[in-house]
């Protein structure tokens, strides 16, 4: 063989791993699993903003949601299930389809869903929740102090919540009663968090087609505190606590 045809050969190997590799990542993008970043503080204490997370794309089947750039070619899911109670999950909202959304599933088709005083109740019943103590979020810019609680739901699904205040609009709601089909979102963060509560603001009912995929892994978490050219500070800023953390 000449070193003239070995070199071509080896150049055409090297270019088929490209493509080959650049196939497979797009494959798991489109198919299995997809980064997303936490930009808001909606959902803490649970995420934070900084967090950085892979949404499992396959657990509730695929809607042309699940696709980049969301074609329109076909409705409803393949192979689709519903989202358990308690499950975190990226979806699109009706009001903003092109965007990402993350909140908690609290209402599944045909549940009833009223907060009052600050208290979630789920068809008639309270929903129970031990206080935890304070809690101090400076993930989303200056320090926030708010009341942990850790709520259980009616599938024994239990996870953390913060609350401000038992004042306002979002923690004295009418019933809702959810439409077949449809899933009721809220925020861990509840009194900063814009979801279900609020019909006329872009997320309402959730459209079960809308789902995304559920929340499975923290898989890297930086909290941004000092200046991006203060690359010497990179270090400290990354919450290695967080890596690999699994969310519930």
């Amino acid at each position: 063989m000449s070193p003239k045809y070995q070199k071509s050969s080896t150049a055409g190997e090297f270019f088929k791993t490209i493509v080959y590799a650049g196939l497979i990542a797009v494959g798991i993008h489109t198919f299995l699993f997809e980064p997303f970043f936490i930009p808001s503080g909606s959902m803490v204490p649970t995420l934070l903003v900084g967090d950085y997370l892979f949404v499992n794309k396959f657990t509730y089947g695929y809607s042309h949601f699940s696709f980049p750039f969301s074609p329109d070619l076909f409705s409803g899911r393949i192979l689709g299930k519903v989202p358990p109670r308690g499950a975190v999950v990226v979806f699109r909202p009706p009001g903003e389809p092109d965007t990402d959304f993350i909140k908690r599933v609290i209402g599944l088709p045909g549940d009833t869903i009223q907060v009052t005083n600050g208290q979630l109740l789920i068809n008639g019943a309270q929903v129970p929740r031990v206080d935890e103590g304070n809690y101090t979020d400076d993930s989303s810019g200056g320090p926030v102090v708010a009341r942990a609680f850790t709520e259980t739901l009616p599938n024994g699904k239990s996870h953390a919540i913060l609350k401000e205040t038992d004042d306002g609009f979002a923690n004295n709601t009418p019933v809702y009663t959810v439409p077949p089909g449809d899933l009721f979102m809220m925020g861990d963060n509840r009194d900063d968090s814009e979801d279900s509560r609020f019909m006329d603001g872009p997320v309402g009912y959730v459209p079960i087609e809308n789902v995304v995929g559920p929340a499975d892994l923290i898989f890297f978490s930086i909290d941004l505190q000092y200046p991006f050219y203060e690359f010497w500070e990179w270090p400290l800023e990354i919450r290695w606590g967080r890596m690999l953390h699994g969310i519930t």
